[in-house]
């Protein structure tokens, strides 16, 4: 895979985004614990229980997820225990960093074009793209991490928005009137854009290495080796086709174009996003019901 896509220029101004970004600098303890029991391999459903147990509100979200309609398990479950083992631990981690990420969409207004509940919007439908993509390639191996890859693609734009916000206005204006690629306007205004942000923060908190290269990459797929592509491709065509529909905040991908050879790179067909746009408000609506506290 190649190296993070943070140019030595770069450096500085990450180095003073994640300084300012305060209340989102820290991953949630609970969070974090259950992201280092997940990667290790010794690790059972009774370690993550024992972990969640102790965060009745991430146990009650838990949950409501399984016993969800976006799930789509049969009968309800009121066990933590069982709903770990029917989730999977991926999935339960998933499920956590989903709920400590949806709480960073505060409410809050930065232009006419901007505002964290767009881009929780936007966030949302990627995460619900995502995940019928992987579905309907058959990567049925990373469903949940699908989604969740989605959900989070546009981290760094948070990052953006909370250490550069008067920047970041002047981005959207530029790039709202000249339709140039959403990145390179933030490299030329702020000096560094969301997806080296995004990857910065990731690393920080210590997210796993594919979710890490899907917030560095998604707009940058062509620079990552044909190994490491396929969960970053599909966020890069979600994230294409909600752009293309104008769900949430629209901008990162609009000059983005979903050809054949991407769509066939991925498993996809033409016919898939017909299929997808149509199902699309349904399968946001169960995913923001399921997400929602």
């Amino acid at each position: 895979m190649s190296t993070a896509p943070i140019a030595v220029d770069m450096s500085q101004t990450i180095r003073i985004a994640l300084g300012r970004i305060g209340e989102i600098a820290t991953l949630p303890e609970v969070t974090a614990k259950i992201i280092s029991v997940v990667d290790d391999p010794r690790s059972t459903a009774h370690d993550l229980h024992n972990i969640i147990k102790n965060d009745p509100a991430l146990a009650i979200k838990i949950l409501k997820v399984v016993n969800s309609a976006f799930y789509g398990l049969p009968g309800q479950v009121s066990d933590l225990d069982r709903a770990i083992v029917l989730l999977g631990l991926s999935a339960v981690k998933n499920i956590a960093i989903s709920a400590s990420i949806s709480r960073l969409f505060t409410s809050g207004k930065l232009s006419d074009s901007f505002s964290a509940r767009d881009l929780w919007k936007h966030s949302l439908a990627v995460g619900v793209v995502t995940r019928q993509f992987a579905c309907l390639t058959g990567k049925r191996t990373f469903i949940e991490e699908a989604f969740l890859a989605g959900l989070i693609h546009d981290l760094g734009l948070l990052v953006e928005r909370q250490a550069f916000p008067e920047k970041l206005f002047e981005v959207i204006q530029v790039s709202t009137k000249t339709h140039r690629p959403f990145t390179e306007v933030e490299t030329e205004i702020v000096g560094a854009d969301h997806q080296a942000l995004g990857f910065a923060l990731a690393t920080k908190w210590k997210f796993p290495r594919a979710l890490q290269t899907v917030l560095g990459y998604h707009h940058a797929i062509d620079n990552l080796s044909a190994d490491n592509r396929q969960l970053t491709a599909l966020v890069y065509a979600a994230d294409t086709l909600c752009c293309q529909e104008r769900i949430g905040f629209p901008l990162t991908a609009e000059c983005q174009l979903l050809d054949d050879a991407l769509l066939e790179s991925v498993g996809l067909a033409a016919i898939d996003l017909e299929t997808l746009r149509a199902e699309l408000p349904q399968q946001i609506e169960a995913a923001e019901t399921t997400l929602r506290d």
